[in-house]
């Protein structure tokens, strides 16, 4: 009896250990994430039947359009920022057995694809996605296409704004792109030296060959980014601004100003905000479907453009 006693001592203080070490991993790590830096923003993010073709309760733009495409369908691919937007084309010109989609993703034969930015530069360029929309590819997503010996064409058809997110309640509001450059190059390790808080400083990146990670090593400007992940200070991250207010809608963080010039729609339209670059739709050079130019075209017309400005971001015209 006293050494079956004495075994479930041994049992329940090893699971009070377990316990006693999960919380603090959560207060040390998981937590600090969720305060200072969503971690939904290092996910996935978007929930793929929130902005579904062909369905009365999507968020999506819902433009009936009088051109419209029956046969000879452009499988469309992208990123998951601009996902809203190509769903939104495909409701607006697509017929609705077009897309199927088994709960989960889209199935093979579906018109409409979602692989993120990586998987939709490599499906264009191996030809099963006619037209990607995403941001500027990466040196090594531009190598797989010359490598497969195919000449990619990038046609813009709308602008979008780089931003940086801190938590809502860190003090700094506003910094300088070199400021911004020195927290990744590791010249800026503490939140005081750029007019914060006495703590140190996170710096938070995002997968490679992701568009935002593509734009900040382009931000760079050739300067390498040389920080580690830590678990302790408070967190500095990047993404595009719509998929920062439109997608996420996390009320947890915070856009900065840079330069003195903050991302809202106005300051992308005139371009007096630093880091505003161009949303693509991308095809194969040689791809011979004559629906692809159509599409685009009308991508670029009066009704594609306001999907993509209703969609949340700005018109290429």
């Amino acid at each position: 009896m006293k050494k079956l006693r004495n075994q479930i001592f041994i049992i329940a203080a090893i699971v009070l250990t377990f316990v006693i070490f999960d919380l603090g991993i959560y207060n040390v790590f998981t937590k600090r994430c969720i305060n200072d830096y969503s971690e939904s923003l290092q996910a996935k993010s978007v929930e793929l039947d929130e902005y579904l073709p062909f369905d009365e309760n999507s968020k999506i733009v819902k433009l009936d359009s009088e051109f419209k495409l029956m046969e000879n369908l452009p499988v469309i691919d992208g990123a998951a920022a601009l996902y809203p937007v190509f769903s939104a084309f495909v409701n607006s010109v697509y017929p609705e057995n077009s897309c199927s989609f088994d709960g989960k993703n889209f199935t093979p034969e579906s018109a409409l694809q979602y692989t993120n930015t990586r998987g939709a530069y490599k499906s264009v360029v191996d030809g099963t996605a006619d037209i990607v929309l995403c941001a500027s590819p990466s040196e090594e997503q531009l190598a797989y296409a010359k490598e497969k010996g195919v000449d990619l064409e990038f046609v813009p058809i709308g602008c979008e704004a780089f931003v940086f997110i801190v938590n809502k309640e860190n003090p700094v509001d506003n910094l300088t792109a070199e400021q911004v450059r020195g927290i990744y190059s590791g010249k800026y390790k503490n939140w005081s030296e750029i007019g914060g808080e006495n703590t140190p400083i996170a710096a938070l990146q995002r997968n490679e060959g992701s568009g935002s990670q593509t734009a900040m090593l382009s931000f760079m400007n050739g300067e390498k980014i040389k920080v580690k992940n830590t678990v302790f200070g408070k967190a500095i991250g990047f993404s595009f601004r719509y998929y920062v207010e439109g997608i996420v809608e996390d009320g947890n963080i915070k856009m900065l100003s840079l330069n003195g010039v903050y991302p809202n729609a106005e300051n992308i339209r005139n371009k007096t905000y630093p880091i505003v670059g161009e949303i693509y739709a991308v095809y194969r050079k040689d791809n011979s479907n004559a629906n692809v130019p159509l599409l685009i075209d009308w991508m670029l017309s009066e009704e594609g453009q306001q999907i993509v400005e209703k969609s949340g971001y700005i018109g290429i015209k």
